[in-house]
């Protein structure tokens, strides 16, 4: 039992400790001596720790792109000062560097990073610009991610502009704060001479960084990414920030998004601007990533925060939070005026076809696919089409049908919108991600019927979606067609190479499957037909090909024999092939003229328009 004045030195002792962690402060400072070569100069400030030694550790991978990249890999010529003299530095960790300090109450560090990976996820410096990927550049200190940071860019000479969503400090040139680690790792850094607009859209700022040229027409991006922000805005209630950030790379081929707390990073086609499929498919790529402004970034996965950046964090939802946010990406898109509801219906058919059309989707349900995101998601092989699915595809999936399911369980009152708004607002208030159970009650809640056979089927089994059923409920036939009636397939697809055609992929239960055609088995003829002469009849605009589109193949008629010469590992060997149907299929939507009043309701309420 405490008495008076045990709690009194209690008191007084964690007094202290708080005091001595608001009297640290850390700061960084990072400049370019190289950027042709791919170097940032990275210095990092401690004072007021004072410890025998001191832990800095280099996240192993970032928030949203869930695969551990071992980012300490790029680190070089890491070394150290405490009060101005160097001292030993021992690695004890893949991505932990330990500073023998001695009780200094200054120590400085300074390395080096390699930064030449093209992506949204990674750090990439050159001649031109830098984009700074936080968690590839920057380290904290051990224990200490709730820690307030600066960080001061000295531009390269030729450069002129610094974009990030970090808090500028007042009267300091490309100077920012940040609150904590989280904050910093979640605020990506443009450096360079980027085209910088702004535009006004739910009461926030938005900056859009382009990099790298292009033919958008800045005034009509202005008042189209407008329309997706408000739209958007209107599901939530309300936009949590006060300033937003897009960071635009645009290359000869570009694309992917990363998300982050109040910006994003996209990837873009450059020439890709004047035409309407480059234009629309910029704009549901803007569509995507800001809809994690919420569905993520607040509206989370309990698991996804706080984050543990040494190691993996599981999580069975990214059906949800990648998966509904493919989902609404269609749905803003047609809210915005974007697309009709012709396409609307059709882009979302669509979706459920690459569904059906993935053997692994039989193999690997929703959950699964999330759970197993950090060693199949991002590193898929040539197998992984048929044991696997991706959250994204069949998260999508999900979101159709339980809009619908939704919609019409309530006669057109609720829909997913109240959804996700009521988790969002739910995860705002208890200041926590959800867990699958909160969700599926929520769901259950705004529908007032249960789910849990939706659950049993969609989320956590492997059945085939009842488009006809739900898409019914709007008034929206759907007819289904092969994919390629009356042709023969082999299921198998390569890749042209100096020696000829190399298999690379597989399908489940296809004749190249039951028949014996393996991954880099290299073709050598097909019915006594040389490869070489098999191909010479084509214009292949990439090396990767089906091996069905060969003349040789299309000829034939399904349940006829295919005879295959191969090579595989240097020894010559003849294989027969059964060709089979496509199992694929093509969907086709059509809005009913003549559907029922209800059908119109549900209708109504889904598009939203």
């Amino acid at each position: 039992m405490f008495n008076r004045k045990s709690i009194l030195s209690l008191v007084l002792l964690l007094t202290c400790i708080m005091a001595a962690k608001a009297q640290v402060k850390i700061g960084f400072e990072v400049s370019f001596k190289e950027p042709q070569a791919h170097y940032a100069e990275v210095q990092m400030n401690i004072s007021g720790l004072v410890k025998d030694y001191v832990d800095v550790k280099m996240p192993v991978w970032t928030p949203g792109s869930y695969l551990v990249r071992e980012f300490e890999k790029s680190v070089e010529e890491f070394k150290a000062t405490a009060s101005g003299k160097a001292v030993r530095v021992e690695k004890v960790r893949k991505n932990t560097w330990r500073i023998f300090s001695a009780k200094a109450a200054n120590i400085q560090i300074n390395y080096r990073v390699y930064a030449f990976e093209i992506s949204v996820r990674t750090p990439f410096i050159d001649e031109s610009h830098a984009f700074l990927s936080p968690t590839g550049i920057f380290m904290h200190p051990d224990g200490m991610i709730k820690s307030p940071s600066t960080v001061k860019i000295i531009p390269f000479k030729t450069w002129s502009k610094v974009s990030t969503g970090l808090t500028p400090v007042a009267g300091e040139n490309f100077t920012y704060k940040a609150t904590d680690f989280d904050i910093l790792y979640d605020s990506p850094i443009e450096v360079g001479n980027q085209d910088v607009f702004e535009f006004m859209a739910s009461g926030v700022r938005h900056e859009v960084a382009m990099y790298g040229g292009g033919n958008y027409d800045k005034e009509k991006l202005k008042v189209d990414m407008a329309k997706i922000v408000e739209q958007e805005t209107a599901v939530y209630g309300e936009n949590p920030n006060k300033y937003y950030l897009f960071i635009v790379h645009n290359f000869a081929r570009g694309g992917g998004g990363l998300e982050h707390l109040n910006s994003t990073t996209l990837g873009a086609t450059r020439t890709a601007y004047n035409t309407e499929a480059g234009y629309k498919g910029f704009l549901g790529l803007v569509a995507h990533e800001y809809h994690h402004l919420w569905n993520v970034k607040r509206l989370r996965p309990v698991a996804l925060g706080p984050f543990d950046y040494d190691n993996e964090n599981y999580t069975t939802n990214l059906w949800v939070a990648e998966g509904f946010t493919s989902y609404y990406e269609n749905k803003y898109m047609h809210r915005a005026g974007f697309n009709d509801a012709n396409t609307f219906v059709n882009d979302l058919a669509g979706g459920i076809a690459v569904v059906l059309n993935t053997p692994g989707s039989k193999y690997q349900s929703a959950s699964e696919s999330s759970y197993d995101a950090w060693i199949i998601g991002y590193r898929p092989n040539e197998n992984s089409k048929n044991n696997s699915i991706s959250y994204y595809n069949k998260g999508e999936v999900i979101g159709i049908l339980m809009d619908l399911e939704i919609i019409n369980a309530t006669k057109g009152a609720k829909s997913l919108d109240d959804v996700m708004k009521a988790m969002y607002l739910q995860c705002k208030t208890l200041k926590r991600g959800y867990t699958d159970a909160e969700f599926k009650a929520m769901v259950e809640k705004i529908s007032g019927i249960s789910f849990t056979n939706f659950w049993a089927k969609y989320v956590n089994g492997v059945d085939d979606a009842e488009y006809v059923k739900y898409f019914g409920y709007a008034g929206v036939d759907v007819s289904t067609e092969n994919a390629t009636p009356g042709k023969p397939v082999t299921g198998a697809s390569g890749q042209l190479s100096n020696s000829g055609l190399v298999v690379t992929s597989v399908t489940r239960n296809s004749a190249a499957w039951i028949d014996g055609l393996n991954v880099n088995d290299e073709i050598v003829s097909l019915d006594d037909v040389s490869i070489n002469d098999a191909l010479s009849t084509l214009r292949l605009r990439s090396p990767m090909l089906s091996l069905d589109i060969l003349p040789v193949v299309a000829k034939k008629n399904i349940g006829e024999v295919l005879k295959v010469k191969i090579k595989r590992d240097g020894i010559d060997k003849e294989l027969s092939l059964t060709l089979k149907e496509n199992p694929s299929v093509r969907l086709k939507a059509t809005i009913n003229e003549n559907a029922t009043a209800a059908q119109k309701a549900v209708f109504q309420k889904w598009a939203g328009k």
